[in-house]
């Protein structure tokens, strides 16, 4: 076992039906709805209308999260579905990574109901960490009422990959060493970061497991998917060095996000969109006289996978450009065309010193910075998007001659 880095995801089981089974019981409810065909869905009337969570029993029947409720009662016709309480959601997520702080300081929440905990060099404090996960997974339930998957790995790509293994209510490893033989042998598309669309090509290719995947040459992935090529074999291999960021680091963000009405795939709507969004969190870095080292962005695919990737600056800055380029860049080489439900950046890592180390190709001018308050100004005044820097228009927008 590899001791240097161990990483626990705790990941709830079914959370949005979950939690809303506790606090249906809490208030006296005579039945639990996990144990009934039920599903958590929004309203019907609305684009909102579709499966956001289902039991085990009503996954039996073939209902799929993201299908629309009218579609799933076709399937089921004692289907029960019951709202979304996203403020009860909430309360238990913080409950919950209140509870898991205090088995390390260094916690990253991905979502409302997932988190990574890096428990690197704990051993002095816990004999085994796999009985320890045991015992958080039990307490857990006995605390709170529900249940949760841990997954525990070098890496945090492997310990979400082991935490997706069987379910629920269960602990897998997924070592170094472990990675030929549990993670190999599953179909591509289990893959982190594998969408619809990219399983369906690897497939065409003959690519029909993670192993060959791992197995394939890098220029010929790149050839076909261009740099995300890479990051499909550094997968595939297990290779994963991003840090756990500490829950206080993460609190410490400027981010924005969008939910759009209809599922968006089309690549100039999502550059736009990227675009008023670093134009948001770059106003207010400048607003706090501040610096961003990190830049990160976070995806919500049509089937509610969170998908997220952050790259650290070699300067840390507060130009709209500068992020704009460097938010463009990661995300389309981490975005396979799937559908996006939700899409936003985040900005973290903060400094209030512009220290840059320069290239001998490189210069800086105080006058971008002095012209971007100067744009934020004008901005405030007249009216978003006044004045705007030509570098920053889409050549793609159609409305943009």
């Amino acid at each position: 076992m590899n001791k240097e880095r161990v990483i626990f995801h705790i990941d709830v089981n079914n959370a949005f039906l979950s939690w809303t089974a506790v606090k249906m019981l809490k208030e006296g409810s005579p039945i639990d709805i996990r144990n009934i065909p039920s599903i958590i869905g929004g309203d019907e009337s609305l684009r909102h209308g579709i499966v956001l969570a289902k039991s085990p029993i009503a996954k039996k029947y073939g209902i799929k999260t993201a299908e629309t409720i009218y579609s799933a009662r076709k399937k089921c016709k004692n289907l029960k579905v019951y709202p979304p309480d996203h403020h009860y959601y909430h309360e238990m997520s913080n409950k919950l990574m209140k509870y898991l702080s205090n088995y390390s300081p260094l916690l990253e929440q991905l979502s409302v109901d997932e988190c990574f905990l890096d428990m690197s060099n704990t051993n002095y404090l816990y004999d085994n960490l796999i009985d320890l996960a045991y015992k958080i997974k039990d307490e857990i339930y006995t605390k709170y009422g529900f249940t949760v998957n841990i997954g525990i790995a070098n890496n945090k790509l492997c310990a979400k990959m082991a935490s997706d293994f069987e379910k629920p209510n269960k602990v897998h490893t997924l070592y170094n060493d472990e990675i030929e033989t549990k993670m190999w042998v599953l179909p591509v598309n289990d893959l982190f970061m594998v969408g619809k669309k990219t399983a369906e090509k690897l497939e065409m290719l003959g690519i029909n497991t993670i192993g060959d995947l791992a197995k394939c040459d890098i220029s010929f992935l790149k050839k076909h998917f261009k740099s995300f090529g890479q990051l499909l074999w550094e997968y595939a291999n297990g290779i994963d060095n991003s840090p756990v960021i500490n829950i206080e680091e993460a609190n410490k963000c400027i981010s924005v996000s969008e939910t759009f009405e209809v599922d968006v795939d089309n690549i100039n709507r999502l550059r736009n969109t990227l675009l008023e969004q670093v134009e948001k969190v770059t106003k207010a870095l400048r607003k706090e006289q501040m610096y961003a080292k990190t830049v990160a962005v976070t995806i919500k695919t049509y089937d509610f996978k969170n998908l997220s990737k952050q790259i650290k600056l070699d300067n840390a800055t507060d130009i709209t450009e500068e992020i704009y380029k460097n938010i463009l860049n990661l995300f389309e080489n981490f975005w396979d065309g799937t559908k996006i439900r939700n899409l936003g950046v985040r900005l973290s890592n903060f400094t209030d010193r512009c220290d840059r180390q320069l290239s001998l190709f490189e210069q800086y001018d105080e006058k971008d910075h002095n012209v971007q308050k100067i744009i934020d100004s004008v901005n405030d005044k007249y009216g978003k998007n006044t004045v705007m820097k030509a570098a920053l228009l889409n050549k793609n927008d159609p409305n943009i001659s």
